[in-house]
């Protein structure tokens, strides 16, 4: 039976390289992004023509009807629920869903922050993993038993570090820590998992903006803060998402797996 994903995020960064990576692997995936700029942050988002790339890209590799967009906010709960829908229509069921979709804003104090803003990285960095767990556990229990559904989603290391100016994304991806670890403890005993990967400075736009609200030139700066001393590769946190997402991981719940190149020693 082929297995099938749910991905938000997935029009770039570590959302497009768990499509590649799981669609690689024989899963159906729905690729999901909300394909559209946000009026309250001040550097692009994912559009819809870098979506469509990342779906023509992983379907060449395999069955071109495996892998399929939907253009979808993860802060809309009823977004959230008609995504996992479509997915049980294309495919029959839910095996996994992994919320990758994120943004970042800050540069300045707190209190300084606009309200706006705030609520973006809030509303999506958080409130887009809670929409995606409402949706999609219902549906991975709607699996025949035995089960081996996966919960999964992105943290950060800014959830353990105190990050100055990045106030409301560090309490944001504290807030997926916290979840996962909760959400391990519910669903146990039902044959499905749930765990989070927390990723170090990764070669991603949101590096890329977090650079340039610090006032550095590039992403690349911030490789020297990690002990490996280079950044990551998108594809490297992907292929944790890949691993926990298949059925190996099966004795892993609640876990919060630090794929930041030691960031976090």
């Amino acid at each position: 039976m082929t297995r099938v994903a749910v991905v938000t995020g997935a029009a770039r960064g570590i959302g497009a390289a768990t499509v590649r990576g799981l669609a690689a692997r024989g899963w159906a995936v729905l690729a999901v992004d909300r394909c559209a700029d946000d009026p309250a942050l001040p550097y692009p988002l994912g559009s819809r023509s870098q979506l469509d790339q990342v779906v023509a890209g992983a379907s060449a590799a395999g069955d071109p009807a495996a892998v399929r967009a939907l253009a979808a906010d993860v802060r809309d709960v009823v977004a959230m629920a008609a995504a996992v829908k479509e997915a049980e229509r294309l495919w029959g069921g839910l095996d996994a869903a992994v919320a990758v979709a994120g943004v970042i804003a800050g540069g300045v104090p707190l209190w300084e922050m606009p309200f706006e803003q705030m609520e973006a990285v809030l509303d999506t960095n958080l409130g887009g993993v809670l929409a995606l767990a409402r949706a999609a556990i219902p549906a991975l229990l709607r699996r025949p038993e035995p089960r081996s559904g996966r919960f999964l989603a992105v943290a950060s290391a800014a959830a353990t570090r105190g990050m100055p100016m990045l106030a409301a994304y560090s309490a944001a991806k504290a807030g997926v820590a916290g979840l996962i670890r909760s959400l391990g403890a519910e669903l146990g005993g039902t044959g499905i998992t749930a765990n989070a990967v927390s990723p170090g400075s990764t070669d991603t736009p949101i590096l890329a903006e977090t650079a340039r609200l610090y006032g550095l030139s590039a992403g690349q700066s911030f490789a020297g803060q990690q002990p490996i001393g280079r950044l990551l590769d998108p594809e490297e946190v992907a292929a944790a998402l890949v691993w926990l997402a298949g059925e190996e991981s099966s004795a892993m719940t609640g876990a919060v797996v630090a794929v930041d190149g030691g960031l976090a020693l």
